[in-house]
């Protein structure tokens, strides 16, 4: 599930964001559809180190707001 990279991020159709749960706090980055709103997960934050790498991998600006969701 975690670790995988997105098919073919396509900024037209898909948006980054995390996703957070209101229980236990955990973070997944991932990106929701636009269209659909269809989240797929990508990786795990644990730090926000992983948020950087997140951002690297998928090169999204560091000045892009990456919403969160619950």
């Amino acid at each position: 599930m975690f670790g995988r990279k997105h098919r073919d991020y396509s900024p037209d159709e898909w948006e980054p964001v995390v996703r957070s749960s209101v229980c236990t706090g955990e973070k997944v980055a991932g990106f929701r559809n636009t269209h659909t709103g269809i989240f797929e997960d990508v990786m795990l934050i644990r730090a926000p180190s992983d948020l950087e790498e997140f951002r690297k991998a998928y090169r999204i600006s560091a000045d892009t707001k990456i919403p969160t969701i619950y």
